[in-house]
């Protein structure tokens, strides 16, 4: 059993040893106590030391308690965890083999009330910005780009696309660092945005990624049940990238996936209120165009760039993550899944591409663990971090990331 050490600001396991997410109510039991699966090869994103809110978690061999009951310790300390096997070889993963996680329960998916609603939501998302690059080629046709609807779309893309990125993926899923609650709001706010769905039920599914990834259960990976040599292949890629927000059987279940988020009413808001965020989002770049250019023209191209193109491009970019680099790019760390490297994918994806690393370690804030791996969003928090708005900045050191590297690893300074 590993022992809590310091790694930067925050106690950290000397093993990447995680137990599973809580399984039901608000307190969390470990894995072995009412057989939910283990995660392997990658800290636990949701009992991370580094947490901003915990919960509490039980010693392996003890008895679960009452479900909304807690157990084991305190939400300020590390959690115990279980011994972890050893990462199966790259060849076992996707099939059956003995560290493969159990099969999901009904309590790992999240019931949805209107699935027809849903599904029209989803494919209007999907579909009305694709079909709005058409105004954008006639646009380009006839009257060019303009220089404005340019900065109109980096100045929308890239602080929405550290929504998602800084926000829902690194702090409210991994908690990789601490922050105030007026900074929770704003990420929160700014990852509503991208329309990529609540906060709270984004983590949930992505939590359930991590606990089943590239196995039954994961809910957007694009080797399960996607046999085959030409055509198995390019399902299980739809799949990873759109089809699975259109398929609600293997959503996270947000009171046992997230259960930090649904306490926590910055968070709850948030979740609430997305619409509005949204359609502020939409209402920003329109203003923006028409202050630059004086003209009602200025105002529609303005929201064309800055609001459908961006939610398209962001969108497919986040996208690529469950899809891309689960099939294609390099493996530095032994995990057991497919994630993968993508390298020319980082710049648009500010960072998220290196996802091998982030399997390894969830709980990483730098995805880029090397200084030429571009990571925008690491860079961003640790700016913040110097402004001291962020702080307790999970940090992997070198000798971690050798223990896990799949070849030796030279010696190299911990990226921020």
């Amino acid at each position: 059993m590993g022992v809590p050490r310091r790694c930067g600001v925050v106690a950290i396991d000397q093993e990447d040893r995680p137990i599973m997410a809580p399984p039901g109510g608000e307190g969390t039991t470990s894995g072995a106590t009412r057989g939910r699966p283990r995660r392997r090869g990658g800290d636990n994103p949701t009992s991370s030391p580094g947490a901003g809110t915990g919960w509490t978690v039980s010693r392996p061999n003890e008895p679960r308690p009452p479900d909304g009951h807690h157990g084991g310790m305190t939400p300020t300390q590390a959690p115990v965890r279980p011994e972890t096997p050893a990462p199966a070889p790259e060849s076992a993963v996707g099939a059956p083999h003995p560290d493969a996680p159990p099969k999901p329960d009904a309590g790992d998916m999240q019931p949805i009330a209107n699935t027809r609603a849903h599904t029209i939501t989803n494919l209007s998302a999907a579909i009305i910005p694709f079909l709005l690059l058409f105004l954008v080629a006639w646009q380009l046709w006839n009257t060019a780009l303009h220089w404005q609807d340019i900065v109109i779309f980096v100045v929308m893309y890239i602080p929405v696309g550290l929504g998602i990125t800084v926000g829902y993926h690194r702090l409210f899923t991994h908690r990789s660092f601490k922050t105030s609650p007026a900074m929770r709001f704003v990420f929160g706010a700014l990852g509503s945005a991208a329309l990529e769905g609540p906060v709270i039920s984004w983590v949930a599914d992505h939590r359930k990624h991590h606990a089943f990834s590239d196995h039954e259960g994961d809910p957007h990976s694009p080797h399960v049940d996607h046999d085959g040599v030409i055509m198995g292949p390019l399902r299980g890629l739809a799949h990873a990238h759109l089809g699975w927000t259109f398929k609600h059987m293997q959503r996270g279940n947000k009171e046992r996936y997230a259960p930090d988020l649904m306490k926590d009413p910055t968070t709850r808001f948030v979740d609430r209120t997305m619409i509005v965020w949204l359609l502020l989002s939409l209402a920003i770049p329109a203003a923006l165009g028409l202050v630059l250019t004086g003209t009602w023209e200025g105002a529609a191209t303005g929201f064309l760039w800055g609001g459908v193109v961006r939610i398209f491009v962001l969108n497919h970019a986040t996208f690529s993550i469950n899809s891309l680099c689960h099939y294609f790019g390099e493996r530095r760390f032994a995990t057991t899944d497919h994630s993968r490297n993508l390298a020319w994918l980082a710049p648009v994806t500010l960072g998220e591409s290196w996802h091998n690393n982030h399997h390894a370690f969830p709980t990483s804030a730098a995805h880029g663990l090397r200084w030429w791996e571009l990571d925008i969003s690491a860079m961003t928090i640790r700016g913040l971090e110097k402004m001291g708005l962020v702080w307790d900045v999970v940090r992997i050191s070198p000798e971690r990331q050798d223990k896990k590297a799949i070849e030796p690893i030279a010696t190299e300074e911990p990226v921020a």
